[in-house]
């Protein structure tokens, strides 16, 4: 076997072992623990115990939901003299301030300069005065017993963070970017499931998560994700990120795939600069479980496994007329087939004809183009904080 056909399995396992493979390992590890350590009963509080929660959305021109907001986090389950609500509000030029001051229980951060969500989150945190602080979005809305299901995760003391689930409001007729963003996170809640039952989740959404105030820490105002650095660096520190299913919140997916790829190369832009930031995680010796869930789960598929996505063609190719192997003719069949299935998903979109099988391909694909493109932005993006919202359907 040459150094062409090494190359080439190489990046299949690669491929394989980032997208299937570890979910797998992960499963089995999980049963084999699960055999000699059994899973703990969900706490249960009386009225009198529970702890006093902030709950703080950063919110940037938000006047469209936050009266929707506001509605839906007076409806949560807990109580009225324990839960407090703060926004901030940092450069907003729309109604959003005047819609929020009708509200009397809603603590305003505004000022007038916009400097980025991260700015915001480590101005708006030297005003939590309570034990628990969850962050959660202003487009998305968090179910009733979320805040109660949140808190209940910390009766355990390595617990320093709680991730909520996202779930994507699927329509009738979802868009492509709808569609491939909720099969997305379905199997990414999976994994974040098994990965907090194996021992840690690895890292929060922003739509809903929540920390013990007193393990925040001030991140560099250029952080792309903030959600992900601030949840990293808690387990960085040696505690737990609990996920909770039970908690979950919900957003409408992007209003089309233009929208959908501003979003994925800004995350994929977050996650190399994450995995520079949080490099210490990766080093096995000291980290041990976390680090090989880090870096199965995360710093894979931010980095060198898209890369080996993008080279099997062209290896394959190569393989077909220097090898006399069969088996690089299938496989090149293959992947031309995967790719033709992507393409038609690509002009079904267009056409906002709604076919699930053909937007796995295509959303796949689409998904690691956006990682490559993640290294250009990022370098267009260094030093700042701010960055243009995606539009939601």
């Amino acid at each position: 076997m040459d150094m062409l056909e090494v190359a080439f399995w190489i990046c299949i396992a690669l491929v394989f072992y980032t997208y299937i493979g570890y979910g797998i390992v992960l499963y089995l590890m999980v049963k084999v623990k699960e055999l000699f350590v059994k899973r703990k009963n969900a706490p249960s509080f009386d009225e009198a115990s529970l702890p006093e929660v902030t709950l703080l959305v950063a919110a940037y021109n938000e006047e469209d939901v936050v009266e929707e907001k506001m509605k839906n986090s007076l409806a949560l389950d807990y109580p009225a003299d324990k839960l407090h609500f703060m926004w901030v509000t940092d450069g907003s030029t729309d109604q959003t301030n005047t819609m929020l001051e009708r509200y009397g229980c809603v603590k305003i951060l505004y000022q007038s300069e916009r400097q980025g969500k991260t700015s915001a989150l480590n101005r708006a945190m030297d005003y939590v005065k309570t034990p628990i602080v969850v962050f959660t979005d202003a487009n998305t809305m968090i179910n009733r017993e979320s805040i109660r299901e949140i808190v209940a995760c910390f009766e355990d003391a390595k617990v320093g963070c709680v991730a909520g689930e996202k779930r994507i409001a699927m329509k009738e007729k979802d868009n492509a970017a709808g569609g491939g963003e909720g099969l997305y996170w379905k199997y990414e809640s999976a994994l974040k499931r098994l990965d907090g039952r194996l021992y840690s989740a690895m890292g929060a959404a922003g739509e809903l998560f929540s920390i013990r105030t007193e393990l925040f820490e001030k991140m560099d105002s250029d952080t792309l994700l903030d959600d992900f650095i601030l949840s990293m660096r808690i387990v960085q520190r040696g505690y737990k990120i609990a996920y909770c299913a039970e908690a979950y919140a919900i957003e409408n997916g992007s209003a089309d795939m233009n929208e959908e790829r501003k979003r994925k190369v800004r995350i994929a832009a977050g996650g190399l600069q994450s995995i520079w930031r949080l490099r210490e995680l990766m080093n096995v010796f000291k980290h041990g479980i976390v680090s090989f869930q880090y870096v199965s789960h995360r710093v894979l598929r931010w980095s060198v496994t898209p890369l080996a996505l993008f080279a099997l063609l062209p290896l394959n190719v190569l393989l077909v007329f220097m090898s006399e192997n069969p088996v690089y003719g299938v496989l090149l069949v293959a992947q031309i087939l995967f790719y033709a299935l992507a393409y038609g998903g690509y002009v079904l979109s267009k056409k906002q004809i709604k076919n699930k099988y053909l937007y796995v391909p295509y959303y796949f694909t689409f998904m690691n183009i956006n990682v490559v493109k993640g290294v250009f932005y990022l370098n267009k993006k260094k030093g700042s904080g701010t960055w243009e919202k995606a539009k939601r359907a």
